[in-house]
């Protein structure tokens, strides 16, 4: 652990700096990001002014309105703000390699080796405040021996956090219960006192001299030892206010009433028990541009764009293995204005050719408007895919002889395309196949998927005792008498029918191991009849349950 030095930045206004970022005006209001919590809108997030008129963190909204009338707020949008903070995460990638998360607004950066490579850790320091400002954050940043120690004095150091005093404090019981409290001291039985680590810079950059990490922690309030609530609670009826406090509790007590994690957390913070830095890995961007000397606007021009960023996008994905299910086509015009089109793919590919037909299909979609100076292709979903291996000589003599399955060859992905082309002009969503399900009961023997996310059924399609209609839907009564006899005349979609020629019954029975609104109990009579006017209807009695003693009709054959 010695030589360690790590960097923690806190943003305590991420959420509302951002939605500042994001005003196009230049005029400071009052502003504030509005959550939920526990069905209540609340303060989640304050920009400088909403502090300055007097609101909270925490606070309740109509409060809030009532405090500051002109208050300017904001809904949260978490994936948004984690979408930010992986930004800064790129950004703090310049002090060092090794920058992990601290969920929900902070980063922790390992500076070990590098710090002097930006003029020491108050060169990084002053860089960080820098950046900062020029970028609109409110940033606290915080440089210790441990992770726990940088976190604890970013978040609290100087922070002026005063505990309410309550009648349980310990200097105010009685004489005889503080001197045996006060033998839990270690600086009363002669050692030194806690001091607080003084600030460098504008005062919201601290640095805690390298092994001195009880006199920068002694003097902080609990919390900063990343505890739960409830503990921190515990620990303050008791009178124990800062974490120098419990520095001098043996350790077994100290874990048998408030847990390991406690003496765990205390020990990450005093470098006793290691607890590394790991840097999140970054997203894998598969992305190109082609930056136009002069605007286009034809579409033949875009076509041959294309061509030229297909190539170079799909040798990024073979170099990763991987292939584009849903890419992302952008066109920035001279007037500022983007246009984009977005396609998905049946099964991941890095080939142009199976990527440009699809983009040809909604290149309409884009107005170039005053002319396009730059194209963009980015893939917006990936999967990992492997190479296929071609059929050989034997393959193609034993296929032709009849031995192996007459599949051709490429039907598999002439029909991957086919889904893909369909799914470009009608949403991938309307776009199913069928796969046989395990049951008895004719509406429920197959099972809708979504043919983009789906493989084919693989195998022969399991066979029925009795034919089955080719087009099936929800039971629709049919006016003919309520007989179990299979009448001669019936009148179905204000039609009537002759019966030419019928067979069944066929008995059906409910699955009652399920619960199915459209099948409640009792047996159904199945019939295949033939009308004198050719139609040949799928009709049923029912006996019992949802649909009693009447006929219906639910499906039609081909």
């Amino acid at each position: 652990m010695a030589g360690r030095r790590i960097l923690s930045l806190w943003f305590p206004r991420l959420a509302a700096d951002r939605a500042t970022r994001r005003r196009k005006d230049a005029v400071p209001v009052p502003l504030a990001v509005v959550g939920d919590r526990n069905g209540a809108q609340v303060l989640v997030s304050l920009s400088v002014e909403a502090e300055a008129a007097g609101l909270a963190p925490g606070q309740p909204l109509r409060d809030a309105t009532a405090i500051c009338p002109a208050l300017l707020t904001v809904p949260a949008d978490p994936l948004a703000e984690a979408q930010f903070l992986l930004m800064l995460r790129r950004w703090a990638g310049r002090f060092s390699p090794w920058v992990a998360d601290e969920a929900p607004a902070g980063l922790m950066i390992d500076l070990t080796g590098s710090a002097h490579l930006h003029g020491g850790e108050d060169g990084v320091l002053d860089r960080v405040a820098e950046d900062c400002e020029r970028l609109g954050l409110a940033v606290r940043a915080a440089i210790a021996d441990t992770p726990g120690a940088a976190w604890g004095l970013a978040r609290y150091a100087s922070a002026g956090v005063v505990p309410v005093r309550s009648g349980d404090a310990i200097d105010q019981e009685a004489r005889a219960t503080r001197s045996r409290a006060a033998k839990r001291r270690g600086w009363e039985r002669g050692g030194s006192l806690p001091r607080t680590v003084a600030a460098r810079g504008a005062g919201t950059a601290l640095v805690a001299p390298p092994g001195r990490l009880h006199d920068a922690l002694a003097p902080l309030p609990l919390a900063a030892l990343r505890l739960d609530g409830d503990v921190v609670d515990r620990l303050l009826r008791l009178g124990l206010r800062q974490v120098g406090d419990i520095m001098g509790i043996p350790r077994a007590a100290l874990a048998r009433r408030f847990g390991a994690d406690t003496l765990r957390r205390l020990d990450q913070a005093m470098g006793l028990e290691p607890e590394p830095v790991s840097p999140a890995r970054p997203p894998m961007q598969f992305a190109v541009r082609l930056t136009l000397p002069d605007p286009i606007g034809l579409r033949s021009d875009v076509e041959a764009a294309l061509d030229r960023l297909l190539p170079p996008f799909c040798d990024k994905l073979r170099a990763r293995g991987r292939g584009a299910r849903r890419v992302l086509f952008q066109a920035f015009r001279a007037d500022g204005g983007v246009a984009s089109v977005e396609v998905g793919l049946a099964r991941a590919s890095d080939s142009p050719d199976r990527i440009r037909p699809l983009l040809h299909l909604k290149l309409d979609q884009i107005d170039a408007g005053f002319g396009i100076d730059c194209l963009r292709l980015e893939a917006l979903a990936t999967e990992a895919v492997s190479a296929v291996q071609h059929r050989g000589q034997l393959e193609v003599t034993a296929e032709a002889q009849g031995l192996v399955g007459r599949v051709p060859a490429g039907s598999a992905q002439a029909l991957e395309d086919l889904i893909g082309r369909l799914g470009a002009r009608l949403g991938a969503e309307s776009v199913l196949r069928l796969h046989p399900a395990d049951s008895h009961v004719p509406a429920k023997s197959a099972r809708l998927l979504m043919a983009a996310w789906s493989e084919p059924h693989d195998g022969v399609w399991p066979a029925s005792s009795c034919p089955r209609p080719l087009v099936m839907f929800r039971p629709e009564p049919v006016d003919a008498p309520e007989t179990p006899d299979l009448p001669s005349r019936f009148r179905w979609r204000r039609r009537d029918f002759t019966v030419r020629m019928a067979v069944g019954p066929e008995r059906l029975q409910p699955e009652w191991w399920f619960e199915d609104p459209d099948w409640r109990g009792g047996t159904r009579d199945y019939w295949r009849v033939e009308a004198e006017g050719g139609e040949r209807l799928w009709l049923f009695y029912g006996r019992g349950g949802a649909v009693t003693d009447q006929w219906y009709c639910e499906g039609v054959f081909s």
